[in-house]
């Protein structure tokens, strides 16, 4: 049909499949930021499992045990900061995901393609709506890691005084048994 053929018609036919481009794009860099954000998460918890156990046993462990503990402690941190590093790459995708959905949607309500335009907002209002979901749950996590990692900072300088104190202790008792009054 020549009105199917119209400038208009085919400029709006063309903005839908922008949008539609644009919304799988979007989808796809949204599934990897939240599937990422969760790796993230599980990593940081487990470290937070593991140092929590670790400020529990402190002054308890044979230096073996600490040893292996300790070794633990940095694997689980390197993987944490590895995914870290995914996060920030899968977000750059994604905001710029974001940037060409909100482009797109542009272009479509421009060239009067309304419901792909309402449909592509919808669509990123949806993706934002689901990171910021998983981000702010990564948020609790680090914020739960500082609070232990200080936690462990406070025991193990307490402990080192309490060792402090007993070899002084030791050390005074000895003398004290030597004068001779």
């Amino acid at each position: 049909k020549s009105e199917d053929l119209t400038h208009e018609a085919l400029i709006k036919r063309a903005v839908s499949l922008v949008t539609n481009s644009a919304n799988t794009y979007l989808s796809q860099t949204t599934l990897a930021l939240v599937d990422t954000l969760t790796e993230y998460t599980k990593a940081v918890h487990t470290l937070i499992s593991i140092q929590k156990r670790y400020v529990s046993l402190i002054g308890k462990l044979n230096p073996n045990e600490e040893e292996a503990i300790w070794q633990l402690i940095i694997r689980t941190r390197v993987e944490v900061n590895e995914k870290q590093e995914d996060c920030k790459r899968f977000e750059s995708n994604w905001m710029n995901a974001v940037n060409l959905s909100e482009r797109a949607a542009e272009a479509a309500y421009v060239a009067g393609a309304d419901q792909a335009s309402v449909f592509a907002r919808n669509h990123l209002q949806m993706a934002q709506t689901q990171v910021e979901e998983v981000r702010q749950l990564s948020l609790k996590a680090e914020r739960m890691l500082a609070e232990v990692q200080a936690e462990e900072i406070r025991s193990t300088a307490q402990q080192a005084e309490t060792s402090k104190s007993a070899a002084g202790l030791e050390e005074e008792i000895p003398d004290a048994y030597l004068r001779e009054d």
